[in-house]
Parts: C-alpha cells; structure tokens; sequence
C-alpha cells in the first residue's frame, strides 16, 4: 500500500470528462493495482478512482493511469507532502456473518435452484483479491460466479465486479457470468448490476432453510 498526500488536480477521461481542481487529497496505490483519490471530508468513497487492471505511469509532476478501456486518470501533482509505502501481507478476506455463511450453504447444497442443469464447481473460489462465493456452471457448461449478500448494496456489485474482471482472464473460465444474491437488493445496487451484466436474485431465507413449507423458492 502507498500513501500519498499531495496538492494535486485530477482529469478523468473516459465515457465522460471529470475534473477536479486544485486541493489538497490523499491518493492510495494499492498492491492489486488500483489507484484512489480521497478527499478529507465526504464520504468513506473517494473522489476518483482507477479499478484494476490498470497501469501508472510516472512522470515529473505527472501520473497517468490508464485503465483497461484506455480511460485515462491523470494527477496533476503540485506538491507532494507525504509519500510513504506499506507492505500490508496478504488478507484474510471478510468473515460473513452467519446468514450470508448459512445462505451460501444452503444455496450451495441446492444450487439448481439457480436454473435447471446448473452444478456447484467450488465453494470459496480463490482470486487474487479473495475468493468468490460460488463458482458454478450453468446448462451448457457456462462459468457463473455467484457472490452473496444479507443486503445487496453497491459495494457488493463493486466486488463482484472486480471478481468478474479477474476471472474472465483465464481462458480456462472466460466467459464467465454473474449473479449477485442476497435477501434484500438496494435500488441503486441492482441499477449497476444490471448495467453490468449481472444477474440479480432475491433469497428468501427462511423459505430456504425450511422454516416453512421445506420448499426452497426464489422470488
């Protein structure tokens, strides 16, 4: 992990342009590759950011990322106050409480449910930044990575994302599908999901570990 606290502007091109002028921030390079400008006020989000794969290329008083599509963030940098570099080790990954733990069981163990002819490959599947939920394939022998949530929010298609973008670079899985279930899907998160190209699927919890009529139903 690096740490940078700089007086920089910030340019974005992309699908759109975005600017942002002259101001102190703190920019993150993190080991996966991504790049993150934060501001010290706002929210825990940052202001802009570049999502791996990407490469930063280092000039005097000048970084330019450039992101897989050839979208360009580019850091203009004044002054830089702070730089320093931390080796953090690997992760652990997050814990899931016990209901995300008992719904990934369940919807393991029960996995057509997901569609007919659908078989679990792994549970826990290893990425370079953690392992996706479930790994499955569909009818026709298709890749799905399944991530699962208590509550779908946008952070959770986000890594799913991230997930996607790894997984489709083994020829071996590629092309590999998504699916993002949980009990409840916040509006915003299934907007993105569904922009994306992933799948959403609401899990009803009880339903699923037969405390009513023992059916399992998706609805």
């Amino acid at each position: 992990m690096r740490l940078v606290i700089a007086r920089c502007s910030v340019d974005y091109a992309g699908r759109l342009s975005a600017r942002l002028a002259p101001a102190t921030r703190l920019i993150l390079i993190k080991a996966d590759g991504s790049v993150l400008v934060h501001s010290d006020g706002g929210s825990y989000k940052p202001l802009n950011w570049m999502s791996p794969p990407c490469r930063l290329a280092e000039e005097p008083g000048r970084w330019v990322v450039t992101g897989k599509s050839g979208e360009t963030l580019t850091i203009h940098l004044e002054e830089i106050f702070s730089d320093s570099s931390f080796d953090l080790g690997v992760d652990p990954g997050l814990v899931k409480d016990g209901v995300e733990a008992h719904l990934q069981e369940l919807l393991a163990a029960q996995v057509s449910v997901l569609g007919e002819g659908w078989r679990l490959v792994r549970r826990e599947y290893p990425t370079a930044i953690g392992p996706v939920d479930l790994m499955c394939r569909d009818a026709v022998g298709g890749s799905v990575a399944v991530e699962i949530k208590r509550r779908g929010e946008i952070d959770g298609v986000e890594q799913l994302t991230r997930y996607l973008e790894l997984l489709n670079r083994d020829p071996l899985l590629a092309p590999v599908q998504g699916i993002f279930a949980a009990q409840e899907i916040r509006p915003q998160a299934r907007v993105l999901a569904e922009d994306r190209g992933i799948r959403c699927v609401i899990l009803d919890y009880e339903s699923m570990r037969g405390a009513d009529d023992g059916a399992l139903r998706l609805f």
